[in-house]
């Protein structure tokens, strides 16, 4: 067994960075259908489980207060709320009523299947849904606010890679309809070119970052878990759940207040000169793989019993996802190409929005990119109200 934290930092880090090394050396396929993400979360799972990674370990803590409030931080500084609202136009409202379709559609998914997930699936419905208002980081952040046991933060990515498999090609394969949709959707000729022109203008180049940028970044993320590890435990906690082992918990409890600081002040930032530090969105991510190294190392294969139910219940509610983009399209008169790229930076985040975006569009990379920055923004506070409606959905 591992068992010095130094040893087990360097076995999660080493594990995600070998998975990425991999994909890119071998150029297997294999890797666009199981994604890295997955196999970040499921190796230490398996060495925790033959005793080779320990299911404890001060390693965990550290990355859970400090990695994660310094992740979601840098992943928020580069948003460009403007910048979006001016070239996507009335496209940011087909993507905030598909935020709108995760969160009623995840209640919806849960009642259909929960007979045959745990008591405690809720919490892993109410992580998945920060992932698909979101991204990643936002699933790590709502399960840091509601407490998922990590075998279910292991079925949220589960059926996150499941469904992103059948999403993903869908909203590539719109683009053959365009034409019909635009038309069903009255979409106002000249959009698709003011759109382009918008984009044209906020076009700018990547930059290497410089050693005071890294060091900026970590001051700001730094101080921002600092702050909020200060105020959280000053606001009172709020509602009681009392499990069926007669634990008491908190719906707003103080970790949950420390996620929401963490991102309140993180969209502050990006108001500031701050926005411009070069590569936060990287090294955020990059810590974020850790993270998710670290859920796996704590979890049980137990968990993988309910990961048919789990999917399936996944399954329903992209479907209501799907029902409210495209409601969204017809009420907002939305072209079909900003309807993929919204749907995709809800689903998909980061990592799909702009592949999306040149598929359709590739004048349009950019405000994908735009577009699922701003998911990350509000996937913790979305999420988390899917979350307490899963809550309610499962009868606590």
């Amino acid at each position: 067994m591992i068992e010095s934290t130094a040893g087990v930092i360097a076995a999660l880090v080493g594990i995600a960075a070998f998975y990425f090394w991999l994909a890119k050396a071998t150029g297997w396929k294999l890797f666009n259908y199981l994604i890295p993400l997955i196999w970040i979360y499921a190796t230490p799972m398996v060495l925790r489980n033959v005793g080779v990674l320990p299911g404890s370990s001060p390693a965990y803590d550290v990355l859970r207060h400090f990695g994660l409030p310094m992740l979601i931080t840098m992943l928020l500084l580069p948003i460009n709320v403007g910048a979006v609202v001016r070239i996507m136009g009335k496209g940011v409202l087909v993507m905030l009523l598909g935020t709108v379709g995760v969160m009623v559609g995840a209640p919806i998914g849960l009642l259909v299947v929960k007979g045959w997930l745990a008591p405690d699936a809720w919490k892993g419905f109410g992580a998945l849904a920060g992932s698909w208002i979101g991204g990643t980081a936002n699933m790590a952040g709502v399960s840091a606010m509601i407490d998922t046991p990590p075998e279910q933060f292991g079925l949220a990515i589960l059926a996150d890679a499941a469904i992103y498999v059948g999403w993903l090609p869908l909203l590539l394969v719109s683009k053959s309809f365009a034409d019909r949709f635009n038309r069903w959707a009255r979409v106002p000729e000249g959009r698709l070119r003011q759109m382009e022109l918008a984009a044209a203008e906020e076009r700018r180049e990547e930059r290497p970052p410089s050693v005071p940028d890294v060091l900026y970044l970590f001051a700001l993320a730094l101080g921002v878990t600092w702050l909020a590890g200060w105020v959280a435990p000053l606001i009172p906690q709020i509602g009681k759940i009392v499990a069926e082992n007669g634990a008491v918990s908190y719906v707003v409890s103080t970790s949950t207040w420390e996620v929401l600081l963490w991102t309140t002040l993180g969209i502050l930032l990006s108001f500031t000169p701050a926005r411009n530090i070069a590569s936060s969105h990287n090294i955020a991510m990059a810590i974020l793989y850790v993270f998710v190294a670290r859920m796996g190392a704590q979890a049980s294969l137990e968990g993988l019993s309910q990961a048919i139910p789990f999917v399936a219940g996944a399954a329903i509610w992209i479907v209501v996802h799907g029902l409210f983009c495209l409601l969204g399209a017809r009420l907002f008169r939305v072209d079909v190409h900003s309807v993929a790229i919204a749907s995709a930076a809800n689903i998909g985040a980061a990592a799909s929005a702009p592949v999306v975006a040149a598929h359709h569009r590739e004048s349009l990379i950019p405000v994908a990119v735009l577009m699922a920055l701003l998911g990350y923004a509000i996937g913790n506070f979305a999420g988390f109200g899917a979350a307490q409606l899963c809550r309610l959905a499962a009868g606590l």
